[in-house]
């Protein structure tokens, strides 16, 4: 079982890399981000074709969330409950093959101290607030996404450069150790104690081929998704293709349920 994230900047002009990772790697499910396309322009046909299922929930030019599946994708929520009518589309959530999954992608909060700032750990405490009210630690829960947040310095390739800065400052981390603490783990950490693993590189001065990158997309675990996942893998080499995504895809696998998980 393969459950992949992945923030695509722009789901028209990468559709060819996502066909390709589809046909390549088979995953059972992939949430992306940052589709970047309106729900009516939503480019499902060619996703349809490669076998799977597809809900999505958009915008245009930015944002937008899609989940894609080989099996059923049922009880899809889209946004948050106390979204306004006018909010960006940020979340999409879904039970698909036995796992509540939940794909997100965090406001990225542009300067440290600033209105989006504010707005974005205002949106981490509500996301806390809505896997408190719509969710259960005791399910396997599976929350993934973009969350422009580096969990500590092993996540960043130049810590001090970086501190106290964007996607690195102490309140971004702390309002995501509180979303944490609904009851979920850092699926990556618990296999890869490592640093120096990134998912996201600028465009700028070869950043990728200098390996000047954050961590900053994740794979959430509660602890009956965590007692099933035997990897998580980090997708590098799909960064130095022609015309990448500044992410690259990460990949959770899982072990089926055990007899006594399935009663």
């Amino acid at each position: 079982m393969r459950i992949t994230t992945w923030n695509v900047n722009g789901l028209r002009a990468r559709l060819t890399h996502v066909v390709d990772f589809l046909r390549e790697h088979r995953p059972d499910v992939l949430c992306l981000q940052e589709t970047k396309v309106e729900d009516a322009a939503f480019p499902v046909g060619p996703l349809e074709d490669e076998g799977y299922n597809v809900e999505w929930f958009g915008q245009k030019s930015y944002n937008g969330v899609a989940i894609l599946a080989a099996g059923p994708i049922e009880d899809v929520q889209r946004g948050l409950p106390d979204d306004p009518a006018d909010a960006e589309r940020r979340v999409i959530g879904a039970t698909v093959a036995g796992f509540r999954v939940l794909d997100l992608y965090v406001p990225n909060g542009q300067e440290v101290g600033g209105d989006k700032y504010r707005f974005k750990l205002d949106w981490l405490r509500r996301l806390r607030a809505f896997l408190d009210a719509s969710y259960a630690a005791n399910e396997p829960v599976v929350v993934v996404g973009d969350f422009n947040i580096t969990f500590d310095d092993r996540d960043v390739h130049d810590p001090e450069w970086w501190r106290e800065r964007i996607l690195c400052s102490n309140a971004e981390r702390q309002a995501l150790r509180n979303v944490m603490a609904f009851g979920l783990a850092d699926g990556f950490r618990a296999h890869h104690a490592e640093g120096g693993v990134f998912t996201w590189w600028h465009y700028t001065a070869g950043a990728a081929f200098k390996d000047d990158g954050l961590r900053i997309d994740h794979v959430l675990l509660s602890p009956p998704a965590l007692a099933r996942c035997t990897d998580v893998i980090v997708h590098k080499e799909l960064r130095l293709q022609k015309t990448p995504s500044d992410h690259v895809p990460v990949s959770a696998l899982f072990d089926e349920p055990r007899d006594e998980e399935r009663r």
